[in-house]
């Protein structure tokens, strides 16, 4: 019984390997630029936190705010850190496909 294959089918096949091949590039690529802007995103979100708590200790070293109205304003910054650290990881987590 005579199992090799004749050169149409071996072009035909190579030629599927071609295409898949090109298409897991391409899936490749568009995984790498999504980590790329994840990445840009966390470091974002890393200096806007730092800003964030930048800013909070001025405000302490001013002492331009009495004790109960810099506690609110502590709570204010957190919640606001909060909503954007969850807006972003919510971001994240959709371009990942979660």
């Amino acid at each position: 019984m005579d199992t090799s294959i004749s050169r149409a089918e071996h072009e035909e096949f190579k030629l599927r390997l071609e295409e898949k091949n090109k298409r897991q590039d391409k899936r490749i690529e568009l995984l790498e630029e999504s980590t790329r802007r994840i990445e840009l995103l966390t470091t974002s979100v890393e200096k806007l936190a730092m800003n964030m708590e930048n800013m909070l200790k001025e405000q302490e070293q001013q002492g331009a705010l009495e004790s109960r109205d810099g506690e609110k304003w502590r709570q204010v910054s957190g919640y606001c850190l909060t909503l954007i650290v969850g807006a972003a990881v919510g971001f994240v987590l959709t371009h990942i496909g979660i």
